[in-house]
C-alpha cells in the first residue's frame, strides 16, 4: 500500500509540474506576472509610438534608426552589471526603485509629447533613459521567479514568463496604432507610464521571504561580472545560444529600426484602400494621359501648372487609379 501510494504521489507531482498552469496556483506569481505583462504592453506601445513619432519629427533614415539604437544599446551596456548588482542587494527594493524611476521618465516624455515640445534629441534622450531602466530591471525580474514558485514549477514559470513577453509584444504595437489614430500621438506615451504603475503596485504588495542571515555570502560586484564571463565562455550550450542570438538580432534590429519609416512611406503615404499605384517615367503628364486615353481639360490644366515650375529632366509621375 505504501509503495502504491508513493508511486501515485510521484505521478501526481510530475503531472502538476508538467502542467502549464501550475505556476498560476501561486498568488505572488500571478500578481507579478500580470503586472509585468501590463507594463510590457505599455513598453511596446511606447516603442511603436516613438518610432512613428520620429518619422514625423525627422524622416531621415539614420535619425529614425537611432530610436532602435537608443532602445537596445543600454541593454548591451548595462544588463550584465545589473545582473551582478541584483545578486548583491535586495531584489525587491532594487526593482521598486528602478520601476518608480522608469515611471517618472515615462510620464515626463508623455508630457513633452502632449505639449508638442518634443524634438528628435529629446525623444532619443528619454528613449535611452527608458532603455537603461529596462536593462537594469530585466535581470532582477528573471532572478525573482524562483522566489515566486516552488522548485517543481520553476521551469514552467520561466516558460510562462516568455509567453507573457510575446503576448505584450503582439498586443502593445497594435494597441498603440489604434490609440494614435483614435485619440492622439501622446496616448500610448501616457499609457506606458500608467501601465508601469502596475509593477510598482505589485512590488509594493509583494513581501518575499528573506533568506536566513549568513546563509550565503554575496559575491563582490567585479568578481560576479568575471564569473559571468567565465561561465559563458566555458558553457558550450550557453555559448551556442549567445552566438545564435547575436547572429539573429544584428540583422533583425536593422529591420525593426527602419520599419516605422517603411510603414509611413509605403503605407500611410501610399495608396488608399481600393486603389493601387501606377508609376511611370514620361516626358509629360499629357503624354502619359494620351497613352492611357484619359486626356481632359483638367489634365491640361495640371500640365500647365507643372510647366510653371519649369521642372528639368524627366519627371516621375505617380498616378492613382481606382480599382474596380
Amino acid at each position: 500500500m505504501k509503495a502504491g501510494a508513493s508511486q501515485e504521489s510521484g505521478k501526481t507531482t510530475f503531472a502538476a509540474a508538467a502542467s502549464p498552469l501550475s505556476p498560476f496556483r501561486h498568488k505572488a506569481f500571478v500578481i507579478l506576472w500580470t503586472a509585468t505583462v501590463i507594463a510590457n504592453i505599455g513598453t511596446w506601445m511606447y516603442n511603436a509610438g516613438s518610432g512613428w513619432l520620429m518619422t514625423s519629427l525627422n524622416a531621415d533614415p539614420f535619425i529614425v534608426s537611432l530610436v532602435q539604437v537608443a532602445t537596445d544599446l543600454p541593454m548591451f551596456l548595462f544588463a550584465l552589471p545589473a545582473g551582478a548588482l541584483t545578486d548583491i542587494i535586495d531584489k525587491r527594493r532594487y526593482l521598486l526603485g528602478v520601476e518608480v524611476a522608469t515611471t517618472l521618465v515615462a510620464a515626463a516624455i508623455a508630457l513633452f509629447v502632449s505639449l508638442a515640445l518634443v524634438t528628435p534629441g529629446i525623444l532619443l534622450l528619454f528613449t535611452s533613459l527608458l532603455g537603461v531602466g529596462a536593462a537594469l530591471a530585466a535581470p532582477a525580474w528573471q532572478s525573482v521567479v524562483p522566489q515566486l514558485v516552488p522548485r517543481q514549477d520553476l521551469s514552467v514559470a520561466v516558460a510562462v514568463n516568455s509567453v507573457g513577453i510575446n503576448i505584450s509584444r503582439a498586443v502593445g504595437p497594435a494597441l498603440a496604432g489604434v490609440l494614435i489614430a483614435a485619440i492622439a500621438m501622446s496616448a500610448p506615451f501616457w499609457l506606458n507610464a500608467i501601465f508601469n504603475l502596475a509593477t510598482v503596485c505589485a512590488l509594493w504588495w509583494w513581501k518575499p521571504v528573506r533568506p536566513a542571515a549568513g546563509a550565503l555570502r554575496s559575491e563582490r560586484f567585479a568578481s560576479a561580472i568575471r564569473t559571468g564571463f567565465r561561465h559563458a565562455r566555458h558553457n558550450p550550450h550557453l555559448r551556442a545560444t549567445l552566438i545564435r542570438a547575436a547572429a539573429f538580432f544584428v540583422f533583425a534590429s536593422a529591420y525593426w529600426a527602419l520599419l516605422p519609416l517603411v510603414a509611413r512611406n509605403r503605407i500611410a503615404g501610399g495608396p488608399k484602400p481600393g486603389r493601387f499605384v501606377e508609376t511611370f517615367f514620361t516626358e509629360s503628364w499629357l503624354e502619359h494621359l494620351r497613352q492611357h486615353e484619359r486626356v481632359t481639360n483638367a489634365d491640361r490644366t495640371i500640365q500647365s501648372d507643372v510647366d510653371l515650375f519649369q521642372i528639368k529632366g524627366t519627371p516621375k509621375v505617380t498616378h492613382l487609379i481606382a480599382s474596380s
